[in-house]
């Protein structure tokens, strides 16, 4: 197998909560898919924790793990979005945002100790999710003549394709999603079917 097409991430939204000396770190671990999340989310903590000192966060997107962004709000750097993404990696989770609300103590925890507090604080929420496994899954579209048709819906049945959408009329379309490690197999069975003609969308 040439690369691993399941990846791990969180079912649903999970809070941790990490002390030390009257500071106040609490994880809010989100299962996202588009970086576009982030801002409505950081909108709804920062009215929720108005009082709170910084807004710290990492994030990790894609099935290969790729994609990533960290956030020190504030903090020095590499005290707060690093160590949140490290938890993540230890975790090997992805599609992932967690952010780590602060609110001060009055009394500095030093770099050591910060490294500590957020990291400490993610790997809670992380703790607290349940984990689940997902497929990489390619999305594509089909398009094939009427005729065809009793043909297309063999394979998508022989094949387990999940059918996003389809409209059927004098030509006929349909979105479906194929689990990448299939995908080779699948496309050498559409290429077997007169007409049809196949366009990747996206990766989910």
């Amino acid at each position: 197998m040439l690369f691993d097409d399941t990846y791990k991430t969180i079912n649903a939204p999970s809070e941790g909560i990490f002390r030390d000396k009257g500071s106040k770190f609490i994880a809010y671990a989100y299962p996202i898919t588009t970086d576009e999340e982030i801002k409505s989310i950081l909108q709804n903590l920062r009215a929720e924790h108005a009082k709170a000192r910084h807004f710290c966060w990492a994030l990790r997107l894609s099935p290969d793990r790729s994609l990533f962004r960290i956030q020190d709000d504030g903090e020095p750097s590499g005290t707060a979005g690093r160590p949140i993404l490290n938890a993540m990696l230890s975790a090997d989770v992805t599609n992932l945002l967690i952010v780590v609300v602060r609110y001060f103590g009055g009394t500095l925890l030093g770099v050591p100790g910060l490294i500590n507090a957020y990291k400490t604080a993610a790997v809670d929420a992380i703790t607290a999710a349940q984990i689940i496994e997902k497929t990489v899954n390619d999305i594509y579209e089909v398009q094939f003549d009427y005729l065809v048709m009793n043909d297309v819906m063999k394979l998508v049945k022989d094949e387990q394709l999940n059918v996003l959408s389809q409209n059927f009329d004098n030509s006929c379309s349909l979105k479906f999603e194929v689990r990448k490690a299939n995908l080779n197999a699948v496309i050498g069975r559409f290429d077997k079917i007169e007409g049809a003609k196949l366009k990747y969308l996206y990766t989910a």
